[in-house]
């Protein structure tokens, strides 16, 4: 057997029976063990005399072996050659282990010779071997009665008598295992011993860094309070293990006992400023864990770090994400500039962990410009052709992601993608080839195609996803393409695959068929025959209720009948029920296979499931009672509005029902805004990365999204003085009108009533020693002719942290139109203090008034976001009578910005998707609708580009049925 030396380059010959483990000279020089775990299995070392460890490891030793000398050639052969023999034999055992008959009771008899001191300290080998049986035991899920780990853990802690170093550490690592599932009673008599270890002298680093892993596994709050002395003194140890274990240590304690922790500042602040790798980092980690609240702590921080102390790679890396989340927060910020220089010095490191983590941080940036992607790219182009594959993956990985913003700044890599497409990894290949349908151009696309379909049956289908969603993606781009990409996706299709793979390619080839007009005939005979072998009955549903409303309005709708039908007999209760009402939307829509469709439906009468029957007998009903034309609507079951707002608006109505019969023009309009659109608004758009969205959502004013119109209309109609104001058109988002920091939080919402605006301030008091009474807000219009002040509504009382609404009612002049007006507000209140017993006012207490900010009210306001179906008919409906059309020269700086700003001057609806804008675009059109107060629908058609001498420039056309309301909302851009 063979030792190495402590720097690896000595060799000791020390006989066939000594055990020991070869360890790699970078790792820290092991003392000799007598156990070698490998594969989840505990394995003798002792057997043959040797200890076989990794297929590195033996590596360097051969290699040392070799250059031992000429005087201990024979030595160094034999050892060798026992080398090779021992490799030979273990090689086929990894799914082998020798405690497969283990038995429990067998190993707590043995284990009883923990009691026996004599043993302890004269066969320390043979403990160890019975600790690894019980090891084994635990992680093999073997439960231990109270009895019997109580009299483990007695004998467990007997070991401490033992001076031998393995069996210490043995004793560490079972201590540790078992902490969490021991009595707190019987754990904590170990502390003395751990203690103890803890203060050996300073050539005992592995007691002391053990000791100090396990002591935090077992001390509570009080507890520590009395180590803590102990913690900080290691922390800056000048043993790296010492003082890594310590700051690991304080790292979970934190978690409990943040206050105790932060003691320890000044001790984890020179650990930072040590010059040692493994410190530095847990120390980092430590310090910012420590001060994560403070954003302005952390800030500082990290501007301190980034001026070059921290050396170690690691470090580093937590530096860049620090420094990212930073900048995901503001960009903005005044050091902003040197924060990104800062990254992008990283990008010279040495290390190429460091380089890629700051290339990284650089391409997930919010709203980061080519110019300043450029030197992150240069960075992760090198990495492509690395010999290291898990640098190429992350390489490719992260240009993956920045071709969806920026595929020409990615298409440079292109010929080292090409090459990596090749890669025996396939799941760099798919990467890379997934990059390149990004970026390359329309002539490319089929060979890459063919590329893709030698490996596909190859990968994952997590990857196999990724690829559906380029395909998809190079669909959208090249339209011309989409009879090989339909293909190829209904090639994909039919291959074996989970849900969620063959869900992604029914979500792409569902969209393509709505966005591309010719593809829709094609895509539906493949969804056709995809429905014939279907194992999803979800998935098959989803098919037949497309093939109901797309299915008529193509050249041969007859062709699909046999399919469908094909269902009815042959497939579940849930897949039968979708193909009778796809049937049954045929039959209305399509009058001359009417006939023969209300045959095939009549058979489903007799099916044995309720729910085929009762839809069968539905649409037989309806087709045949309804006249000519008339069953469509009924039948296909197309609603005016989305379900939502059907049953916000029902509610509303039943609240206060207007005159005359029921009937959908008789709803009051509510709106329904798409979350997705809200959420790119809250975070900023596309391009934020880690971090980004977080920082969005946490911007958004509180209760905004919980706010309902039905649920305000409940509220308001209670009120007696607003009886009389008729049905609530719409309500506003909530305005904040304070800081949400103060001790008064104040924000309003407008509730527009067909004359009226009702405002309600939600007043909440912070200051738990005082409630406010008779709190109401004061408001003067910078337009006096077009308001009158009606009601005001004051809040009673209003007590610590319990919001509570305040109303002011005005009447607006419909002679002064609609005017942008702003009201400067006041809070007025009665303070007065509060008795902590009974939480009484005490006291007529004192009137005061708090300045509030002001509040805006404009066209916006009177207009409710409603949806169009089709956007096109409803606006070659409306006609030209109505239109006013006018052009604009905005200042925002990209098109995104703008398009989002114009959407929130005149308050309505983006349709059709028309609202989702890339970053980086340089023009682009969308769609909105809404309903003006007094019913009368609004539509507008805007296109926004980018000109290099006159910057964002906009035109934008409105219609509606009234001329003047077209020309308000056209006069609120600005």
């Amino acid at each position: 057997a063979v030792r190495c030396g402590e720097g690896g380059d000595r060799l000791q010959w020390l006989g066939p029976s000594v055990p020991v483990v070869v360890v790699s000279d970078r790792i820290r020089p092991c003392v000799p063990l007598p156990l070698a775990v490998r594969g989840g299995c505990a394995r003798r070392a002792d057997a043959e005399g040797a200890a076989v460890g990794r297929a590195t490891a033996h590596g360097n030793a051969l290699a040392m072996a070799e250059a031992g000398g000429a005087g201990g050639g024979s030595v160094v052969s034999s050892v060798m050659k026992e080398f090779r023999l021992m490799k030979e034999k273990f090689k086929d055992e990894d799914d082998e282990t020798l405690f497969q008959v283990l038995e429990k009771s067998t190993v707590l008899q043995e284990c009883r010779v923990f009691h026996d001191a004599a043993f302890v300290k004269m066969h320390p080998k043979r403990c160890c071997e019975l600790i690894t049986k019980l090891l084994f035991l635990l992680t093999q899920g073997e439960n231990f009665s109270g009895p019997e780990a109580s009299e483990v853990f007695f004998g467990v802690t007997k070991l401490f008598q033992s001076p031998d170093g393995n069996l210490r550490r043995m004793v560490y690592l079972f201590l540790k295992e078992v902490a969490e599932v021991t009595d707190a009673g019987e754990i904590i008599i170990v502390h003395s011993s751990l203690t103890k270890d803890m203060n050996q002298n300073q050539d005992t680093h592995l007691y002391r860094a053990n000791a100090l892993r396990v002591l935090r596994k077992i001390i509570d709050s009080t507890m520590l309070g009395q180590n803590e002395r102990y913690i900080k003194q290691a922390i800056v140890d000048k043993h790296d293990l010492v003082a890594s274990s310590a700051l690991v240590a304080g790292l979970h304690l934190f978690a409990e006992n943040p206050d105790i922790v932060r003691h320890w500042v000044s001790e984890v602040q020179s650990a930072v400023q040590a010059k040692r790798h493994m410190v530095q980092f847990h120390a980092l980690a430590l310090l910012r864990r420590i001060k994560q609240h403070d954003r302005l702590a952390v800030s500082k921080l990290v501007t301190q770090l980034m001026r070059g102390s921290v050396t170690s790679p690691l470090a580093l890396c937590l530096l860049i994400r620090y420094t990212s989340s930073l900048l995901h927060e503001d960009m903005s910020a005044t050091n902003a500039r040197a924060a990104y220089e800062f990254l992008e010095s990283c990008l010279k490191e040495r290390s190429e962990m460091v380089m890629y983590e700051a290339a990284r941080a650089i391409c997930a940036l919010p709203k980061v410009v080519p110019r300043d992607l450029a030197p992150a790219v240069t960075v992760l182009h090198l990495f492509l052709s690395s010999p290291k594959p898990a640098l190429r993956f992350a390489a490719v990985k992260t240009l993956s992601k920045v071709a969806m913003t920026y595929p020409a700044l990615v298409s440079k890599c292109n010929d080292d993608l090409e090459s990596l497409i090749t890669d025996s990894n396939r799941t760099i290949a798919t990467l890379a080839i997934t990059t390149l349908l990004k970026t390359g151009s329309e002539s490319s696309v089929e060979k890459h195609m063919k590329q893709i379909m030698s490996f596909m049956s190859e990968i994952a289908d997590e990857f196999r996803i990724t690829v559906v969603r380029a395909v998809h993606e190079l669909c959208l781009r090249y339209p011309a393409k989409h009879r090989l990409l339909f293909g190829y996706l209904a090639d994909a299709l039919r291959e074996e695959g989970g849900y969620d793979f063959k869900k992604a390619i029914l979500d792409s080839m569902m969209e393509l068929i709505d966005k591309i007009p010719d593809a829709k005939t094609e895509g539906l005979f493949q969804l056709c025959e995809f429905i014939e072998d279907c194992e999803y009955t979800q998935l098959s549903t989803r098919v037949l209720h497309l093939l109901g409303d797309a299915g008529p309005t193509t050249s041969q709708p007859g062709s699909f009948i046999r399919f469908i039908y094909n269902r009815v007999i042959l497939e579940n209760a849930a897949v039968r029920s979708a193909a009778v009402t796809a049937l049954a939307k045929f039959a209305a829509r399509v009058e001359w296979l009417r006939p023969s469709i209300v045959a095939l439906l009549a058979r489903s009468l007799h099916d044995e499931d309720d729910e085929v029957r009762d839809r069968a007998a539905l649409h037989l009903a309806l087709l045949r009672t309804a006249g000519d034309g008339s069953p469509g609507a009924l039948v296909s079951c197309a609603l005016p509005l989305p379900v939502t707002a059907l049953a916000k608006a029902l509610h509303a109505y039943q609240l206060r029902p207007p005159a005359g019969s029921f009937s959908f023009e008789a709803l009051p309009h509510v709106e329904v805004v798409d979350d997705a659109e809200e959420t790119a608004a809250a975070t900023g758009g596309a391009g934020g990365g880690d971090g980004g969205a977080a920082f969005g959502t946490a911007s958004r004013p509180a209760g905004a999204a919980a706010s309902t119109d039905s649920s305000y209309a409940d509220d308001l109609y209670k009120i007696p003085a607003f009886a009389s104001l008729g049905p609530l058109f719409r309500s506003t988002r909530p305005s904040e009108l304070t800081e949400t920091e103060l001790e008064y939080v104040v924000n309003c919402v407008r509730h527009v009533f067909a004359d009226h605006v009702v405002f309600q301030f939600n007043v909440t008091n912070t200051v738990p020693e005082q409630v406010l009474m008779n709190v109401s807000v004061a408001m003067e219009a910078s337009e006096p002719d077009a308001w009158e002040e009606i009601a005001v509504v004051p809040a009673t009382r209003v007590a610590c942290n319990v919001p509570t609404p305040s109303y002011v009612c005005l009447r607006r002049n419909p002679a002064a139109g609609f005017p942008t007006t702003t009201f400067a507000c006041e809070l007025k209140y009665t303070a007065c203090e509060v008795d902590p017993a009974t939480k009484e006012a005490l006291g007529d207490g004192f009137e005061e008034d708090y300045p509030l900010e002001d509040l805006e009210v404009g066209a916006a306001d009177f207009v409710a976001k409603v949806q169009v179906e089709e956007f096109k008919r409803a606006w070659e409906a409306a006609g030209a009578d109505g239109e006013v059309i006018e052009s604009f020269q905005l200042s925002h700086k990209s098109v995104e910005a703008a398009v989002s700003a114009v959407a929130d001057f005149l308050g309505m609806q983006f349709c059709e998707g028309t609202g989702s804008v890339a970053s980086n675009a340089r023009a682009h059109m969308a769609l909105l609708s809404g309903v003006f107060v007094g019913g009368i629908k609004v539509l507008a058609r805007m296109q926004v580009k980018m000109d290099r001498t006159m910057g964002c420039l906009l035109k934008i056309g409105v219609r509606s049925d009234d001329p003047d309301i077209s020309r308000v909302l056209v006069d609120c851009i600005h």
